[in-house]
């Protein structure tokens, strides 16, 4: 990949696509918005990538969301998404791009996977069902691109990305997912001088994130140094439970009042941590600590 080269992102306008970009800057970037190119129309997907010729392509676009998005919107998680990637990998294939990157997701894994939870994991057990329309557009997407690499040599490569968070992110509370949402829980209650905050389920399950710019950093560093069509986790392997992280975002905001819990609302997976070290041991590693990108956060949409 080189400057000259064009390069496509998709879904330039998310979290993930601004900090890709702005990583990128000095390259020769495609970035249509959605107005611009209907990534649900292959007649147009098509006439775009024969008019543009992209060399490379990071297609990030995709409806995302929370548990409560998930749980609210499953038709139009599956239906939207596969559209878009279906549309987008056989229109990159016909116009002879280069490589291809389509990042997955960690909640294709299965719910009960072994922790922390390997590639050889996908497709080996159930998917949480709070994820499963999202989960089911990722899986085909992931298996797509793995079936045009082996049936058409078509360059393609899957990270699988943990939860990730930062500037940029989506608070709103429809569609966010569990850092934006609590973080503008946290600060409407301090503005308006709650004495309590009160969270969905027991606090107990596990996650691990990874800061925005650290997952844009890694999709770089793979489409410069990565070949093959095989799933590679991108993840920090640092844990914290909800509870926890509630009490991180807190501190951050500046709450001081009591965290309650709604234990009639759902978990989720109990735990989730990608085992990154394969991507580890290629030379690259997360470089922000989740204290320091909530502060980041905090302060560049909320002026703490």
């Amino acid at each position: 990949m080189h400057p000259e080269n064009k390069i496509l992102i998709t879904g330039n306008t998310g979290m993930v696509g601004k900090s890709l970009v702005r990583q990128l800057s000095g390259y020769s970037l495609l970035t249509p918005t959605r107005h611009e190119l209907d990534l649900r129309n292959q007649a147009e997907v098509a006439a775009y990538f024969k008019q543009q010729q992209p060399d490379y392509v990071f297609h990030l676009a995709a409806i995302v969301g929370g548990i409560h998005a998930n749980n609210t919107y499953p038709a139009k998680f599956i239906y939207d998404n596969t559209q878009m990637h279906c549309n987008v990998i056989e229109a990159a294939y016909q116009s002879g791009v280069k490589k291809l990157l389509f990042p997955g997701s960690a909640c294709t894994y299965p719910k009960l996977a072994s922790q922390p939870i390997k590639e050889q994991a996908f497709l080996d057990g159930l998917i949480e069902p709070t994820n499963l329309a999202y989960a089911a557009a990722k899986v085909n997407g992931i298996v797509m691109c793995q079936s045009y690499a082996r049936q058409h040599q078509f360059n393609t490569i899957i990270p699988m990305p943990t939860n990730a968070y930062g500037v940029g992110d989506n608070f709103n509370p429809e569609a966010s997912h569990v850092i934006p949402a609590l973080m503008k829980r946290f600060h409407e209650a301090k503005i308006n001088k709650l004495d309590e905050v009160v969270l969905w389920g027991s606090g107990k399950p596990l996650r691990e994130f990874i800061y925005v710019d650290d997952l844009a950093d890694a999709l770089v560093f793979l489409m410069k140094n990565h070949q093959g069509h095989e799933i590679i986790n991108v993840g920090s392997m640092q844990e914290i439970s909800i509870a926890e992280l509630a009490q991180e975002i807190a501190a951050v905001v500046g709450f001081t009042g009591k965290i309650n819990l709604d234990v009639s609302k759902p978990d989720g997976a109990p735990r989730k941590c990608l085992d990154s070290r394969r991507l580890f041991e290629m030379g690259w590693r997360p470089k922000v600590g989740l204290r320091e990108g909530l502060q980041r956060m905090y302060s560049e949409h909320f002026g703490g």
